[in-house]
């Protein structure tokens, strides 16, 4: 099996209980919310990434103000040609701070739409799960940057 891997980078950027989130389509071309943010380009500082990524998906210069922790994980994507692959997925996560620019849609991106939305509506969001874990290493800050197995 083919072995795939991805390195990308992502914010928090909450504003008056408000967090910053991105809509894009998933496999089945639902609508489902997102944290800003994307993959690295080859040679790219994950630093550079996330405000690169932020500025593209929501029209924002951010200031990142620290790195909550990693994420990381695996799963089997049906790959090209039939061939699947094993593919692992490696997420930086950092928290953000809007420091200018104007909110908007990304053009001809991977992302429809960007928005705030109350934190505490978030729950009920269609949403991925990075969503959430964003969320718990933003709340409980662990020093290790690692969650341990709990509610997503």
């Amino acid at each position: 099996m083919r072995r795939t891997l991805r390195v990308a980078a992502y914010a928090v950027v909450v504003r008056e209980g408000q967090l910053l989130l991105a809509q894009a389509r998933d496999d089945d071309g639902r609508p489902e919310w997102v944290l800003p943010g994307g993959g690295m380009e080859h040679g790219e500082d994950p630093y550079d990434t996330v405000r690169r990524e932020l500025e593209e998906e929501t029209g924002y210069l951010v200031e990142v103000t620290g790195l909550l922790g990693i994420d990381s994980g695996r799963r089997t994507l049906p790959g090209r040609f039939r061939r699947p692959a094993d593919h692992h997925g490696l997420r930086l996560l950092y928290e953000g701070r809007v420091t200018g620019g104007e909110l908007r849609d990304e053009v001809g991106g991977s992302t429809e739409h960007a928005a705030w939305q109350p934190l505490d509506a978030v729950p009920r969001l269609d949403r991925i799960r990075l969503v959430d874990t964003a969320l718990r290493l933003w709340r409980e800050r662990p020093a290790s940057g690692h969650l341990e197995a709990g509610p997503r």
